[in-house]
């Protein structure tokens, strides 16, 4: 009899079985709730695995920390973190690791939290085959708490910045051969490069939605972060939110170098690791905050049916046909 294998149920499966072990609606978010008599705290985990999400070649130590920092607090900004407290690091590392490797790892930890704030709390460490950097981060909760399943039919679909330049970024530390036709610009070049190695994140996100705010009973929004593409954001929002996601094409930002053909609209839908905020809003809302903040564009709209994604362009409705990144 065939044995399930983890390659066979991929990763969100994965998830959905460990539920049964952990208390209801626990891995709707990617952060954990816990509510104390002063402030309701946010806890996130992320970790990033040698030759699956890095290597000495692609990035360096330095920039490697930053984006280890990066990726948890993008998390708990999805979710409405205020502040983020601090977090611990565990390394798990072959012995032969060379020691100026991990302080420059520290180095690019150290620099990220100065940036976005929060302190190194603590950690663990131990020897393995590869190197694995996880940290777990605490933030704590705003005045507005940002949810996957908070997303309602009529709501505007918006994100912040522009997706698809660190994959392209990957691609290029990564040599990989690109189309032969195509002549990358060096201002492309540099900001993919940029985004992949040192991605950035919206800390004054939640205090612009608290300003543009037109219904102060409004407690709670959809959101989530573009860690695993900007498809599996909207998808993760539409079925959680139990609605349908319809994508404006034409509205999508895009860098104003970026090459047009079918594996660029890949790169840029399924690409991943760009930590952008997917998220969705009435209406009014929406148009103050586009208003506000120029980086910020609407993508389309949420609407009644089953959860899915369709394009408002018909002719794009082919790329559905990708798949998202997987773990497993």
């Amino acid at each position: 009899m065939h044995k399930e294998i983890l390659e066979d149920i991929g990763e969100r499966e994965l998830i959905n079985r460990l539920a049964k072990f952990m208390p209801k609606n626990q891995i709707k978010d990617d952060c954990a709730l816990i509510q104390t008599k002063n402030n309701n705290l946010l806890i996130n985990n992320d970790s990033m695995v040698e030759n699956v999400h890095f290597n000495d070649i692609i990035i360096c130590p330095k920039d490697l920390g930053w984006k280890s920092v990066v990726s948890n607090i993008s998390d708990l900004l999805s979710s409405g973190s205020k502040k983020t407290i601090g977090i611990t690091v565990s390394l798990i590392l072959p012995a032969e690791t060379e020691w100026i490797w991990v302080e420059e790892l520290y180095k690019g930890i150290n620099k990220a939290l100065k940036e976005y704030g929060g302190i190194i709390l603590g950690g663990d460490c131990s020897i393995g085959n590869e190197k694995i950097i996880s940290i777990t981060a605490f933030g704590i909760q705003g005045e507005i708490e940002l949810r996957r399943y908070a997303c309602k039919p009529g709501e505007t679909i918006l994100t912040t910045g522009i997706h698809g330049l660190s994959k392209l970024g990957f691609l290029i530390q990564n040599k990989t051969s690109l189309n032969e036709n195509i002549s990358l610009k060096k201002r492309l070049v540099r900001k993919s490069i940029e985004h992949f190695c040192r991605p950035k994140i919206y800390p004054y996100f939640l205090k612009n939605l608290i300003k543009t705010r037109s219904n102060k009973k409004i407690k709670r929004i959809g959101c989530t972060d573009s860690s695993d593409g900007l498809f599996q954001a909207v998808q993760d929002l539409a079925i959680a939110s139990e609605c349908k996601a319809i994508m404006n094409y034409a509205k999508i930002p895009k860098h104003k170098d970026w090459p047009k053909g079918d594996k660029w609209d890949e790169y840029y839908f399924f690409g991943g690791e760009d930590y952008e905020l997917v998220f969705s809003l009435p209406k009014k809302w929406a148009k103050n905050l586009c208003k506000l903040d120029k980086n910020i564009s609407e993508i389309g709209y949420f609407a009644k049916g089953e959860p899915a994604i369709e394009f408002k362009d018909n002719d794009k409705n082919k790329l559905l046909k990708n798949k998202p990144f997987r773990h497993f």
